[in-house]
């Protein structure tokens, strides 16, 4: 096998194996500017591409359709976003809402960006995500004892072995470090000589039921599933820095029906979990406790809401609209906040209390990146410093051009997330040698078919 030293250079550890192809059948393009995502000689693998991304939450649907140029920048070309009321909990319980909602978010974007697709990435959470980490060992066997591609796979094929459940499915398969002869800490395995390989991989499993209604949803929207993608994990890719994997940070997606929590350290992610609870049941909270209908609660929660008490605004009064033909009432602005902080609280509680378990809370020296919609409450910041005691900060999309005013937003982190993942995605496919690359293999097979059938047709 050729050596292939530049392959895994920068290996982006969040999927080395879990191929798939990325980018859309082209319709139209435009030329625009973007940011410089890729290096020399790694533009050309994703230039005048379509990527879509679509997050399916429980408070909303987003579309994201962006585009890359020839000097390998991003750029965001339609955004779609419609209420969703077909899921609870990141669990689709309405298909045809579900759908429908789905068409018309994909709609929007692509009337915007004037380009339509045909698969997309797709955002999966929920309460029935789990993960766990595991460790496989293989002989190094070549000559020279030189590591290959082959000894790679082998050795994460090793340890994504694990007995699972009949009702769930790997989702992710993620490496955070391969070990050499009891060395530790290589990033790209290829090319190193030794006897004795491991791996330690970070694995990430989903109910197998629930997996497939999302998917059925997309497939009946009239759309490819590119591939579903674990949210906490595509939102990595769009609000942390490598410098922050590197030292240790944890991301925090405060989505509407569940809290995603992603552990990064020393490049890696070594530990992913769910809180099922978001901002979804703050706006409940506000609807119950103000009796004001769901929807007029969501927009007091996004005017006036705030996660922690301010003793400047307490006697600030908000009009509240009544139930029912109902009067309008007001009432001070800290009755709103005494509703939302206990809340809040309990979330961020949660989320602490998931990181405690995780054995990693004492490596996190880069603090918590809030990011998703519940991440644009007011004093969210100041509450999450008292609750973990440690630095935080409010995470937003970065590093892409074109729309920039509409998607770069907290709640769009996912949908970027998922712009990125598929680029990412792409580069890694391009970067395998051939016959590490199914999409090669069979290229060449129905080849030699075709030209086997035009002998046929010749001398038969």
């Amino acid at each position: 096998m050729p050596k292939r030293q530049d392959s895994f250079e920068n290996l982006d550890l969040f999927s080395v194996m879990d191929r798939s192809n990325g980018g859309q059948n082209r319709r139209r393009l435009e030329t625009g500017s973007g940011s410089q995502l890729y290096k020399e000689g790694r533009t050309k693998m994703v230039a005048n591409q379509i990527f879509a991304g679509l997050d399916i939450g429980t408070s909303k649907i987003s579309a994201i359709i962006a585009e890359t140029d020839d000097l390998g920048g991003m750029k965001v070309v339609g955004v779609g976003v419609v209420p969703s009321d077909g899921l609870r909990r990141g669990v689709v319980v309405d298909l045809e809402k579900t759908i429908g909602s789905i068409k018309k978010a994909v709609e929007e974007a692509e009337l915007m960006a004037g380009i339509a697709v045909d698969t997309v990435y797709v955002g999966i959470a929920g309460e029935h995500i789990r993960s766990i980490n595991s460790r496989g060992v293989v002989a190094v066997t070549g000559p020279d004892h030189e590591i290959t591609f082959v000894d790679v796979q082998r050795v994460i094929d090793a340890a994504k072995a694990v007995s699972l459940p009949p009702d769930r499915k790997i989702l992710h398969v993620i490496p955070q470090e391969f070990i050499i002869d009891n060395q530790g800490g290589i990033k790209n395995p290829v090319g190193f000589s030794g006897v004795r390989l491991e791996v330690e991989i970070h694995i990430v499993t989903c109910a197998t039921t629930l997996a497939q209604n999302i998917s059925r949803c997309v497939e009946r929207a009239d759309l490819g599933v590119q591939e579903l993608v674990l949210e906490a994990l595509a939102s990595s890719y769009a609000v942390l820095g490598r410098d922050e994997m590197e030292i240790g940070v944890a991301l925090i997606d405060f989505g509407g029906g569940t809290t995603d929590i992603a552990l990064f350290f020393e490049g890696g992610i070594r530990y992913t979990a769910v809180v099922g609870l978001g901002g979804r049941n703050v706006t409940n909270d506000i609807s119950r406790g103000l009796c004001t209908p769901v929807d007029q609660a969501e927009k007091i929660k996004i005017k006036y809401g705030s996660a922690i008490a301010d003793e400047k605004q307490n006697d600030e009064l908000i009009e509240v609209p009544g139930v029912g033909g109902r009067r309008a009432e007001e009432v001070p602005k800290s009755y709103l906040v005494s509703i939302i902080q206990p809340r809040v609280e309990e979330i961020l509680t949660l989320a602490k209390r998931e990181i405690q378990r995780s054995g990693y809370a004492d490596f996190l020296n880069a603090g918590i990146v809030l990011t998703g919609g519940g991440a644009m409450l007011t004093g969210i910041e100041k509450l999450a410093e008292q609750i973990f005691g440690m630095p935080i900060r409010v995470g937003s999309p970065r590093g892409f051009g074109g729309l920039v005013g509409l998607a770069k937003s907290p709640i769009h982190s996912t949908g970027i997330g998922l712009i990125y993942y598929g680029i990412h995605k792409l580069i890694e496919k391009q970067n395998l040698p051939s016959e590490q690359n199914p999409d090669d293999f069979f290229e060449k097979v129905w080849g030699l078919v075709a030209k086997i059938r035009e002998w046929l047709r010749k001398f038969l």
